[in-house]
């Protein structure tokens, strides 16, 4: 599909290029995956765009994700779709976590989760580029956010949720108007059935890293980061990881400013923060593999990164070992008691995600990959409060005997 779009944003898109072998790719097309199968980035006249926009300029603006927009692929103005996509807060967690760490708290967004940023930039360009019915696999938040978005602007969606995904995540899925099918099996099979679905001409296919522009939007991570940090990026960085869009996204962000000459050469350790019941990245790192392959039987309490096979497996581990990272896996009772230390000692209500990259962060300081005095950023990548939670069932008489002694 080619359409001619009013340039009546301020926009430096030159074209999209394959991941794997550099082929270039025309912008303002429909595009899914290469030619090769892997995933297509946006590329910009980085020299037009620094000499049209300085980062002093940007951190004047407004402090939402829009601040970024020469950035961003959307030509349109009239193609954008918000529901308010604020700069998310760094939170220090000194009790739980030590005195040097931050948590990036991803809640804040629009659905409750950093699905939100992907999703909003993947699905203006849908809405740029003429689609009207998407469909998408996902184990939870990033089809809430898909769902808001599209009904937002006139799209209609049909989500697959594997079986194991969170009740709540369903419903508000279905709440936001999206048609939502429960499949009985992981998210990859999800995907395979949205891919034949595609194939077949039904819908455009928006699985993670399918379509081009969801890793603009989680690029931003890492553009809010450079900023609030006052242009100097930490020293490592624990990143929540199933498909690893965000992490791929930061990890091309903080190439671009470097180009753009906004930060320096230094790039935090970057650590793909798996559970130890779905590790396929962890696993092909350990092996000195290029790529994942599927984690067979994966089961964890953190569905967010219950994600057996990852099309993006190799940017993620490029980056990984570019940085000098790691990638870390944690197990359920670990992420669990972190996010119950980080709630009882700092008051930080963290997602069972964002508990994983907690538990990893005090593994790796127990063997020595990070010093405690180094400046880490977490990333929380949702609201705590869209997941079970123990019960509080301990109750009082109002008209017995109450010892408020023993309260």
């Amino acid at each position: 599909m080619n359409r001619n779009l009013t340039e009546d944003r301020p926009t430096f898109v030159t074209h999209l290029e394959c991941s794997l072998t550099g082929e270039r790719y025309e912008a303002d097309q429909l595009h899914g995956l290469s030619r090769a199968g892997r995933p297509l980035l946006v590329r910009y006249d980085l020299e037009a765009l620094g000499e049209a926009v300085s980062r002093d300029t940007i951190a004047a603006r407004e402090t939402d994700l829009w601040r970024w927009r020469e950035l961003l692929p959307v030509r349109r103005t009239e193609s954008i779709v918000s529901l308010g996509e604020i700069e998310t807060p760094l939170i220090p967690i000194p009790r739980s976590g030590g005195g040097s760490v931050l948590v990036k708290d991803e809640g804040r967004l629009p659905t409750g989760s950093f699905k939100a940023r992907g999703l909003v930039m993947a699905v203006a360009m849908a809405r740029e580029l003429g689609v009207t019915r998407i469909a998408m696999p996902t184990n939870g938040n990033a089809g809430a956010a898909l769902a808001a978005y599209a009904a937002r602007c006139g799209i209609e969606t049909v989500v697959l949720c594997p079986e194991e995904t969170p009740e709540i995540n369903v419903r508000e899925i279905a709440a936001q108007g999206a048609r939502v099918w429960r499949v009985n099996g992981q998210i990859d099979e999800c995907g395979a059935i949205v891919g034949r679905g595609a194939a077949e001409g039904r819908w455009f296919d928006f699985s993670t890293l399918k379509e081009p522009y969801r890793i603009e939007g989680k690029k931003t991570m890492g553009l809010e980061l450079a900023a609030q940090l006052g242009w100097e990026l930490p020293d490592a960085i624990f990143y929540p990881t199933g498909g690893g869009t965000g992490l791929i996204g930061m990890w091309k962000a903080f190439d671009e400013m470097e180009r753009l000459g906004w930060i320096g050469s230094k790039r935090p350790r970057m650590y793909a923060v798996q559970a130890s019941g779905c590790a396929p990245i962890v696993r092909a790192y350990e092996a000195g593999e290029e790529h994942a392959a599927r984690w067979e039987d994966a089961a964890t309490v953190a569905a967010g990164i219950r994600v057996p096979k990852a099309v993006g497996d190799f940017l993620i581990l490029r980056a990984v070992r570019e940085s000098g990272g790691a990638a870390l896996a944690v197990g359920d009772p670990a992420i669990l008691k972190a996010v119950d230390d980080c709630a009882k000692k700092d008051g930080l209500l963290l997602c069972p995600e964002g508990g994983a990259t907690l538990a990893a962060y005090k593994q790796a300081v127990r063997d020595n990959l990070v010093d405690e005095d180094e400046r880490v950023v977490l990333f929380n990548c949702a609201t705590g409060l869209k997941y079970p939670m123990p019960a509080a069932d301990q109750w009082l008489d109002k008209d017995g005997a109450i010892d408020l002694g023993a309260l």
